[in-house]
């Protein structure tokens, strides 16, 4: 048992960034920001809206992108004070394993790729609907067999209805090109992002400018017709109301949907074995991007929720059906356009974030290094795991539909900032002098915030989401104690066997 809550000692994580097998430092702490950005602008924009006000929220979707936009401010300043201690690949995984112990570590890195994994499917499948609306405004359409999953959720039956089609053909291609572009570099991918980013944020003002011309305020009321709260307990509902199939209602239930627009942030400490100055450039990248996000959310909610009553909001492309229903269908192909460029980058930042998980947690001997720890010779890339992170995510996205897929990434991305705000608390107590170039500010109160806040979304959430979540994480155990916890750098440290990276020996060794 002991072994299992061994922490990974700082110095040791420190020197494992050396050596030929480590990334590059190409990233500044502008591209780092872009990198948020490209990640959080898209799909809670262009997509989410739609589902949460039409089934959670109503107008008080601006609520909820509040309330969701509050609880990831306390994530992101924990996750800050980290990334800047420890600047290498794996975020919450690598936090984990130097406060919480290797058994916790392995939770958190599989859960962090249930998250990474299942949003980039979520990304794909919202990108192929704007693609779909895009080429509509042209007299264009894909065989209706190839347009999306086989099957959806239902919510006011409250079951899976079959749709009559096969799969998400445009899912499959985009992911296909994104893995393309991620496999030939870093620096290539953070280019593209930029360029991306550029043309999005400036659609987006687009939709806030002009369509605060066609807001009727009457579309704001009632405000919040599913309530303002929206609580259960694994099916239970404690506050607010319940729809279909239990599913509780509200500005809570809301923002614990499209909580899912927010998971940007943290993938940018993902990379801060890229970046320049990490210490610096990674908190500014995650700070500034959350700010910059949230200010455009909400605008883009209330304009949504002013242009078209909330009940006749298409939930597959909202924000360009919503121009279309107010006579202006000029605007629907260039916020098409732009919602398709928008999340794109989502998708290139999700799926650049995946590997770098499985990236570190090669490194620490809990997966196969040989595979998921290979570096390209020439691009520098982790192009293995970048390949089957593609194979797994045009596979989902073709086949899952986007309430589901949305919904299981909010409970699993909950669970990783929970344990963030949690470590930051345990760093502090366990090695109060470590290097901090930059400190969480109001500790303890920030860290508690953040668990309590995180823990009152994710019982916001539907319960099976929960069994979802413990189903995944049963099978991660399985691959731990059968593989992980015998293979381990602490492990074979601890047996005294010789390992190929000497100087990782020699650092725990000191």
């Amino acid at each position: 048992m002991k072994n299992l809550f061994a922490t990974k000692p700082l110095k040791l994580l420190l020197e494992e960034m050396r050596g030929e097998n480590r990334l590059r430092r190409v990233l500044s702490a502008t591209h780092l920001t872009s990198l948020g950005v490209g990640a959080i602008i898209g799909t809670g924009i262009f997509v989410l809206t739609g589902v949460a006000a039409h089934d959670k929220t109503g107008p008080a979707l601006i609520l909820s992108f509040v309330v969701a936009g509050v609880v990831c401010v306390f994530a992101a300043l924990c996750y800050a004070e980290f990334a800047s201690m420890v600047p290498i690949a794996g975020s919450a995984y690598t936090y984990a394993y130097a406060t919480l112990g290797e058994l916790f570590a392995w939770i958190i890195g599989w859960d962090l790729i249930l998250e990474y994994t299942v949003a980039s499917a979520a990304v794909a499948h919202g990108w192929s609907h704007y693609f779909q609306d895009f080429i509509g405004s042209f007299g264009l359409a894909i065989p209706k067999v190839f347009t999306t999953a086989p099957f959806d959720f239902n919510p006011v039956l409250g079951r899976l209805m079959a749709t009559g089609t096969w799969f998400d053909l445009p899912a499959i291609v985009i992911t296909a090109i994104v893995a393309t572009i991620l496999v030939i570099g870093i620096r290539e991918s953070a280019r593209f992002n930029t360029m991306i980013v550029t043309f999005k944020v400036a659609i987006v003002l687009f939709v806030i400018v002009v369509g605060a011309f066609y807001v009727k305020p009457s579309n704001w009321v009632p405000f919040a017709p599913f309530g303002y709260t929206g609580v259960s307990f694994f099916g239970k509902t404690l506050l607010g109301r319940t729809g279909a199939g239990g599913q509780p209602l509200g500005v809570l239930a809301g923002a614990a949907m499209i909580f899912f627009a927010y998971i940007g942030f943290d993938s940018i400490s993902t990379h801060a074995e890229e970046a320049v100055n990490p210490q610096k450039d990674v908190p500014i990248g995650i700070i500034t991007s959350l700010l910059v996000c949230t200010a455009l959310y909400i605008a883009v909610s209330a304009v949504l929720t002013g242009m078209v009553p909330y009940n006749h909001i298409n939930i597959d492309a909202p924000v360009s059906d919503a121009f279309r229903q107010v006579g202006l269908p000029w605007a629907q192909s260039l916020i098409a356009l732009g919602a398709i460029a928008g999340i794109t980058s989502v998708l290139l930042v999700m799926m650049l974030s995946q590997p770098r998980i499985f990236l570190a947690m090669a490194r620490d001997g809990l997966l196969p290094e040989s595979f998921f720890g290979a570096v390209h010779k020439k691009f520098r890339t982790p192009y293995k795991s970048t390949i089957l992170t593609a194979a797994v995510v045009a596979t989902m996205s073709a086949l899952v539909p986007l309430r589901i897929l949305a919904e299981l990434v909010n409970i699993g991305t909950l669970l990783a900032f929970l344990i963030v705000c949690a470590a930051v608390l345990i760093m502090r107590k366990i090695n109060p002098d470590a290097p901090r170039p930059f400190r969480c500010p109001w500790v303890p109160v920030v860290p508690i915030a953040g668990v309590a806040t995180c823990l009152l979304l994710m019982f916001s959430l539907p319960a099976e989401n929960w069994a979802r979540l413990i189903i995944w994480l049963a099978i991660g155990l399985v691959i731990y104690f059968a593989y992980g916890r015998h293979h381990s750098v602490m492990a074979r440290l601890r047996r005294g066997e010789v390992l190929r990276r000497d100087d990782a020996a020699e650092a725990l060794a000191k």
